[in-house]
C-alpha cells in the first residue's frame, strides 16, 4: 500500500495544503487538497473517494475535481456517511456555483454519491473499508482501509478524544491522527473536537491498553501556526510512550 499526503494541514498556503491522502494513486481520503497536487492523468485515475465529515477544508476539491474528470468524459465515487452527503449535495454540489456533476451527464454522471454505513465493512475498489465514528464538531467517521494482501491504515480525519470505542474497532498498521493545535488551547479543542499533543498521548495509551501495541503514528492537520509548538511537545509524548511519531507534509510518501 502507498500512501500519500497531498495535503496535510488545516489551512493552505504556498507551502501548506488541506487535507487529502492518496493511497495507491486510486483512492483518495478527503478532498481538501487534489486537483493542485495531481496532474491531469493522475485525477483521471481515480476511482473513488472516502471523505470523513463535511468541513470545507474535507471536501473543497470535490467541484473542482469533478470539473476537470467531466471534460475528460470520466467519472469518480464519492463515499460517506449520509449526513455527509447530504451535506455535500446541499451545499457544495447544489448546481449554483458549479456545475451538479451528479447530474451531468445525465446518462452517465461524473460524480456518483454512495452512503456507507457506520461500523459496516464494504469493498470498494477491492479495499476492505470500515467507517467508524469519532468525536468531531460534526457528524465524522475514520476509515479502516485494508488492502488485499491485509494490510490497513487507520484515518481519523479530525477528531477528539475519547476515542475508546473507535479504537475497539481496528487494528491497523498505521494510524493517521489529526493533531490540530498545541496544548495551550487544550479545552478549546477538547470542546469542538479536536486534538493536542497531550490528548494524543492519552489516546495512543488507550490504544496500547486494548491491544497490547503502537502501530506506526503519523499526525496531520496540523495548524501551521503553531506547526513549531506541536513539535516541541509531541518530544515528550514520544518519550513517554517510547515511540516515534511523524509529523505529515505535502509530499510525504509511506509505504506499508
Amino acid at each position: 500500500m502507498k500512501i500519500r499526503f497531498l495535503g496535510a494541514h488545516n489551512s493552505e498556503s504556498a507551502t501548506a495544503g488541506l487535507m487529502s491522502i492518496l493511497v495507491d494513486d486510486r483512492l483518495v481520503l478527503d478532498a481538501g487538497t487534489m486537483t493542485s497536487q495531481l496532474s491531469y492523468e493522475e485525477q483521471q485515475a481515480l476511482k473513488a473517494i472516502l471523505i470523513t465529515h463535511a468541513h470545507y477544508d474535507h471536501v473543497r476539491d470535490i467541484p473542482a475535481l469533478a470539473m476537470n474528470l467531466a471534460l475528460r468524459n470520466t467519472g469518480c465515487t464519492v463515499y460517506s456517511i449520509p449526513e455527509v452527503l447530504e451535506s455535500l449535495a446541499a451545499h457544495l454540489m447544489d448546481g449554483v456555483i458549479y456545475p451538479d456533476f451528479r447530474q451531468r451527464p445525465a446518462a452517465d454522471p461524473t460524480i456518483r454519491l454512495v452512503n456507507l454505513e457506520p461500523l459496516r465493512t464494504t469493498t470498494i475498489e477491492g479495499y476492505r473499508v470500515l467507517p467508524v465514528p469519532v468525536n468531531h464538531s460534526l457528524p465524522c467517521v475514520g476509515y479502516q482501509v485494508t488492502a488485499p494482501g491485509g494490510v490497513a491504515l487507520f484515518y481519523t480525519g479530525d477528531t477528539g478524544p475519547s476515542l475508546e470505542n473507535c479504537w475497539r474497532q481496528i487494528k491497523p498498521q498505521l494510524l493517521i491522527i489529526e493533531l490540530t493545535a498545541s496544548e495551550r488551547f487544550r479545552e478549546r479543542m477538547i470542546k469542538v473536537g479536536h486534538m493536542t499533543p497531550g490528548l494524543l498521548r492519552q489516546e495512543l495509551g488507550v490504544f496500547k491498553d486494548i491491544h497490547g501495541y503502537l502501530p506506526r503514528i503519523v499526525v496531520a492537520h496540523i495548524s501551521p501556526t503553531v506547526a513549531a509548538d506541536i513539535a516541541t511537545e509531541l518530544v515528550e509524548v514520544e518519550r513517554a510512550l517510547s515511540i516515534s511519531i511523524t509529523i505529515a507534509s505535502e509530499g510525504l510518501e509511506i509505504t506499508l
